[in-house]
């Protein structure tokens, strides 16, 4: 299964489109929809990572083509992820929302979920319930991912 057009640009509206390379909260050289440049960077402990120097040709802008590109490979890693931990029939729309659900928190969270639970088990109602606990970062609701949640728990219903 594929995560359908209207989802991807679902993921492209929640996460943000840059085409010039930036600095994530994490400290992480990023473009595109939230793709890392370079994960070697990652593997440094935070206060080391301002003095990765990454290198001159990957500091340009991308282009629309390029960012687009990226995100369809990065988006078939969690595509596999989600038929991987979710091996039961899903719909497009259950099978959307859990694929940008991944992309926002990563495979490791769907795997250890309580949403993953509840869709192996077969509850889809008590899944979209499940997405809707997600949405909070540093002990505080962000509205934006409280947005997020409700558009993935539509997706999902759809």
């Amino acid at each position: 299964m594929k995560i359908s057009p209207k989802a991807i640009k679902m993921v492209m509206h929640h996460e943000g489109v840059r085409q010039n390379p930036y600095k994530c909260p994490a400290k992480l050289w990023t473009v595109g929809v939230g793709h890392v440049l370079f994960p070697e960077q990652g593997k440094l402990k935070i206060d080391q990572r301002d003095e990765f120097v990454p290198p001159a040709e990957a500091m340009r802008k991308y282009s629309m083509e390029e960012v687009d590109a990226i995100l369809r490979a990065d988006l078939a890693r969690f595509e596999k992820g989600v038929a991987t931990y979710c091996p039961v029939p899903l719909t497009q729309g259950q099978f959307d929302a859990l694929v940008s659900f991944s992309f926002n928190v990563g495979l490791g969270t769907l795997q250890r979920s309580t949403l993953r639970q509840k869709v192996l088990r077969g509850d889809m109602e008590g899944a979209t319930e499940e997405l809707l606990k997600y949405c909070m970062a540093g002990g505080k609701i962000l509205k934006g991912l409280q947005k997020r949640r409700i558009d993935e728990r539509a997706v999902f219903l759809s």
